[in-house]
């Protein structure tokens, strides 16, 4: 298993652990984390479930694809470091990460 951290705006950390295979936002439905609404289910049809990349996570996680960036475009207050979470996929290279919930979803 994978540990990953949420954080939320008001900063409380809530961890949890994924299951390789699965994306950070499945993750995050699975453990009832606040702010990850999800509403395509993890088609890419929607930036409701937009998290930001801790920074000392960015480089690991990488960029979004050219279909995500345009998805993007419907979240708030997008950032350098702003991903959608059913794109990144949980692997053993992410142990550890840590994401930062928006104060509201687009």
């Amino acid at each position: 298993m994978t540990k990953i951290t949420f954080v939320q705006s008001d900063g409380e950390r809530i961890e949890t652990e994924g299951q390789t295979g699965s994306t950070v936002m499945e993750t995050a439905i699975m453990n009832g984390i606040p702010g990850i609404v999800a509403e395509c289910g993890g088609a890419c049809a929607c930036a409701t479930c937009h998290v930001y990349v801790d920074d000392a996570w960015t480089e690991t996680v990488g960029g979004p694809s050219m279909m995500e960036e345009d998805m993007l475009d419907f979240a708030f207050d997008v950032k350098a470091t702003s991903r959608l979470s059913c794109q990144i996929k949980v692997k053993d290279a992410l142990d550890g990460l840590v994401v930062h919930v928006p104060r509201r979803q687009g």
